[in-house]
């Protein structure tokens, strides 16, 4: 999958549907029909929606770790803790469940974020919360994890 691109505020209903943006559902086709999984953020108090080749991606990886080593199944366990398969229906919804809504304090209004091959589902206080929490520190994390990557001819890194 190609990387995903853009940032959009919408509405979560009564029922708790969300309807993805027209930029992003167009970004998602070619997902639609395999569906995705839809999970807790590790880092952040947001939800991850994975299309299900990315999450199979990402199972690969997590299949490797020794299960034997309690550190690794405490990861798996938690890793994998409320995770849900969901589909996006005909019109473009999206179902977030209960449990999930409420990890990411989940009301009303919510963006969508991208984050390279996945797409970060917040509560719009928290995202902007992030977002300002982290203005003054972004300069020195950009250095920090991008200041010594320069493996491409395009002279941007």
């Amino acid at each position: 999958m190609n990387s995903l691109i853009g940032t959009y505020e919408c509405k979560v209903d009564i029922k708790g549907r969300l309807l993805l943006p027209a930029p992003l559902k167009k970004q998602l086709a070619p997902s639609l029909q395999d569906g995705f999984v839809l999970k807790r953020s590790v880092f952040q108090p947001c939800l991850e929606l994975y299309p299900m080749a990315e999450w199979n991606l990402m199972m690969q990886k997590v299949n490797k770790l020794n299960k034997f080593v309690k550190k690794n199944n405490d990861f798996i366990r938690r890793f994998q803790a409320g995770v849900k398969v969901v589909e996006i229906d005909n019109l473009g919804r999206l179902l977030v469940p209960k449990d999930l809504a409420n990890f990411a304090q989940i009301t009303k209004d919510i963006v969508l974020s991208s984050a390279v091959n996945i797409v970060e589902i917040w509560d719009k206080d928290l995202y902007e919360k992030a977002i300002d929490d982290s203005v003054g520190d972004f300069a020195d994390l950009a250095e920090d994890v991008m200041g010594n990557v320069n493996d491409d001819d395009n002279g941007i890194s």
